[in-house]
């Protein structure tokens, strides 16, 4: 992706990069098909007008997206992602 991940600018978000590989794996698996049920409820509820349930689900769908795509990447890659991102603490605005 080409992005910085905003999950991994959170403490617990950089926690997940702790987990063992194989929990690792095996979360972001679930939250993919979170991201994909989370779709496919957001499709639905557009097509019956219900556009603030549209909206929810589709946020469901972006944050499991967030939290697999962090569970994917290497200990060493996340680290220089984290890295590169300051910490809140850092803005004064914040």
């Amino acid at each position: 992706m080409g992005y910085i991940n905003p999950l991994l600018r959170l403490p617990a978000g950089r926690d997940l990069l702790a987990l063992p590989a194989p929990d690792r794996e095996r979360i972001e698996a679930v939250m993919r098909d979170l991201r994909d049920q989370a779709n496919t409820e957001a499709e639905t509820a557009w097509r019956r007008r219900k556009g603030p349930m549209a909206a929810y689900w589709r946020a469901v769908a972006t944050y499991a997206r967030h939290v697999a795509h962090a569970l994917s990447q290497s200990d060493q890659a996340s680290a220089g992602t984290a890295s590169a991102t300051p910490p809140a603490e850092a803005h004064p605005n914040a």
